[in-house]
C-alpha cells in the first residue's frame, strides 16, 4: 500500500512539475505548482516526516503559492506570446540545465547500485524539538530576511498592479464609470 502512494504522489509530482514549467499560462502553471507541492508534502509524510509534511501543505501550498496566485491575478497577466526566433541562450542554459540534472541523477542511481545506501531518519533528527532549534537557533537571521522579502514582494505587487491617477488608462476607467450602465455615449 505504502508503495502504490509512493508511485501515484512522485508520478503526480514529477508530471505536474512539468506542466509548471511548460505551460504558458501562468496561472494554470501555478494550480499545477499547488499539486506539486502537494504531492512532495504527501512523499515527505511517507518519510516518516510529519511535520515538515504538514509545514510543505500549510506553508507553501496554503500561503506562499496562493500569494504567487493573487499576484498573477492582481497583475492580470495574460498567456506568454510566443516569441519567433532569438532564444538561443534560453536553449544552450536549457541544455545545460537538463545535462546537470542528468548527471546529479546518474551519480544517484549510481551509488544506490553500489550499495551506498543512506541510513534511516532518527526521531530527534525530524522531531518539532529539533526543527525550532535549529530554526529559531541557528536560522533565525534568514527566518526573518525571508519574511522580510514576502512583505517587500506583496507591496512591489500592489505598486506595480496600482494605476497613476495621471494615467490614461485611469482616465478611461473613469470615463466608463461615469457613463451609466457601462455603455459608451457618442458625442458629437
Amino acid at each position: 500500500m505504502e508503495l502504490a502512494i509512493f508511485l501515484i504522489f512522485s508520478a503526480l509530482a514529477v508530471v505536474s512539475a512539468l506542466v509548471v514549467v511548460t505551460h504558458r499560462d501562468p496561472v494554470k502553471s501555478t494550480l499545477s505548482l499547488v499539486v506539486t507541492l502537494f504531492s512532495t508534502g504527501v512523499l515527505f509524510l511517507l518519510l516518516g516526516a510529519p511535520f515538515v509534511g504538514v509545514l510543505q501543505v500549510l506553508v507553501y501550498t496554503g500561503a506562499i503559492v496562493v500569494l504567487f496566485l493573487f499576484v498573477v491575478m492582481l497583475l492580470n497577466l495574460q498567456r506568454e506570446a510566443r516569441s519567433e526566433g532569438g532564444g538561443r541562450l534560453q536553449r544552450v542554459f536549457a541544455i545545460a540545465g537538463a545535462l546537470a540534472f542528468l548527471a546529479t541523477s546518474g551519480v544517484a542511481i549510481w551509488r544506490s547500485a553500489a550499495g551506498t545506501a543512506v541510513g534511516a531518519l532518527q526521531q530527534d533528527f525530524v522531531s518539532l524539538t529539533a526543527f525550532a532549534t535549529e530554526l529559531f537557533d541557528r536560522f533565525l537571521l534568514p527566518f526573518e530576511i525571508i519574511g522580510l522579502l514576502l512583505l517587500v514582494a506583496v507591496i512591489a505587487a500592489y505598486v506595480l498592479a496600482r494605476r497613476p491617477e495621471g494615467s490614461v488608462a485611469a482616465a478611461i476607467d473613469e470615463h466608463h464609470a461615469g457613463s451609466g450602465a457601462g455603455g459608451s455615449e457618442v458625442t458629437r
